[in-house]
């Protein structure tokens, strides 16, 4: 039961991430995922720094109001519940208001690391740790080989973002804060659950890049998938380069850039859910590879075999058709900005609206800006507007619950705090 209760900071700053990120993975290094002997291992990159894309503004108190409400209702395992939901929702799902859930608890802890603090330090350190000790244990009474970790079946966010929307958002979670663990055994702790989870995504893809399962707006949750895979490749973790590929090329795929538009099969015949999740998806992959990008051009310097040159080639040739695709999608996503009903998404706020936020966020804070800037303010001011009183957020349509409402609401108000390469940022200067 719960409890009621950049780099467009200057360089100094830069040194100074890059000698606590030298620090925290001094102490612990990222998981190294454990394959069969006989398979290929997977594809690794150097791990690399993390920074705001552009300087973050001070937390402002509806943030600070947010993020109190969200400790308040922490539960005692360590997990969030997805809490009480609008009165006009089914009752079908009462029996989960109160029961602590893998996807809701990532959620609310990415939330908490946003707004500054680590499993170690902070203000919510304690909340933080708690919250990965809890899906840490999930993941860990989970079998060995479906993409499920969590034998709790039927939620609001598995209903309506994808039946493995745990796994997604857990994958997100371990790599945020892996190395930043209290201790070694903490460590160790989360590198064991955290190379389950990695294993059950490459087990279970499909070749067209998706991962079956069902859901009202899957495609938000494929995203997702698309996020943590990136994240745990660009803090250097063992990520199959075929499996984020595969996630590369399906996001691409659903951008015509003929018509300007997004497919809108997965995503509830909604554009603003199409278009966020395709676009977040090409965007994470382009940060990573940035990174990837200028390792392989000084390889190619060194390169004398034709066939690994032209791997290499081809590779490289890959990242720019993502990127061309990417600007593109850009370009069309924030032509429709200032329609109304592209952002109303399915007509009135949800989860699935906020999350939508969030990727549209992510995606034009890399680049910074007008563009950013004039997104940031004016989505800021709807957020502020629809806060509750009591400092949550509620949805009125499928995903309504309070936890992933608020928590969802305040990663879109600290989209500024949000983790970038430097090598991307750096990219677009």
């Amino acid at each position: 039961m719960c409890k009621m209760k950049t780099i467009a900071v200057i360089m100094a700053a830069v040194v100074m991430l890059f000698a606590a990120h030298k620090a925290a993975t001094a102490k612990s290094q990222p998981p190294k995922n454990e394959v069969d002997k006989n398979t290929k291992q997977p594809e690794t990159i150097s791990p690399h720094i993390w920074a705001p894309a552009v300087k973050p503004k001070p937390l402002s108190e509806s943030v600070k109001k947010g993020l109190q409400w969200l400790v308040e209702h922490q539960c005692e395992n360590g997990g969030w519940s997805q809490g009480e939901e609008s009165s006009h929702m089914s009752h079908s799902l009462d029996h989960l208001k109160d029961k602590p859930n893998v996807a809701d608890t990532c959620a609310a802890a990415l939330t908490l690391i946003r707004s500054g603090s680590t499993p170690a330090t902070g203000l919510y350190a304690k909340n933080i740790f708690n919250a990965v000790n809890y899906v840490c244990s999930e993941v860990q009474k989970s079998d060995a080989n479906s993409l499920f970790i969590t034998s709790i079946r039927d939620t609001r966010l598995q209903m309506k973002l994808g039946t493995y929307i745990d796994t997604f958002l857990a994958s997100l979670l371990f790599a945020e804060v892996t190395g930043k663990m209290p201790d070694a055994e903490s460590e160790k702790m989360l590198a064991e659950a955290y190379n389950k989870v990695m294993d059950k995504i490459e087990r279970n893809q499909h070749t067209d890049g998706t991962f079956g399962g069902t859901g009202w707006a899957n495609a938000l949750s494929i995203s997702l998938a698309s996020k943590g895979l990136n994240r745990a490749a660009q803090a250097g973790g063992r990520v199959n380069e075929k499996v984020r590929q595969r996630l590369e090329t399906y996001a691409r795929r659903k951008y015509d850039r003929e018509t300007g538009s997004f497919s809108e099969e997965g995503s509830a015949g909604v554009q603003l859910y199409a278009g966020s999740a395709s676009l977040s998806a090409m965007q994470d992959s382009d940060n990573t590879n940035a990174i990837q990008q200028s390792e392989l051009e000084k390889k190619l310097e060194n390169v004398k075999g034709s066939e690994e040159r032209e791997q290499i080639q081809q590779t490289l040739q890959r990242f720019k058709q993502n990127r061309d695709d990417l600007e593109a999608a850009k370009k069309t996503i924030v032509d429709k900005l200032d329609d109304e009903k592209f952002i109303a998404g399915f007509g009135s706020n949800g989860g699935e609206e906020f999350l939508s936020y969030m990727n549209i966020g992510e995606s034009l804070v890399v680049k910074g800006g007008p563009e950013w800037e004039k997104w940031d303010k004016e989505i800021t001011t709807n957020l502020n507007r629809i806060q509750n009183n009591d400092g949550s957020w509620t949805g009125h349509h499928c995903i309504t619950g309070r936890t992933f409402c608020t928590s969802a609401s305040l990663l879109v108000l600290m989209t500024d705090r949000a983790p970038v390469p430097i090598a991307a940022k750096l990219r677009q200067q």
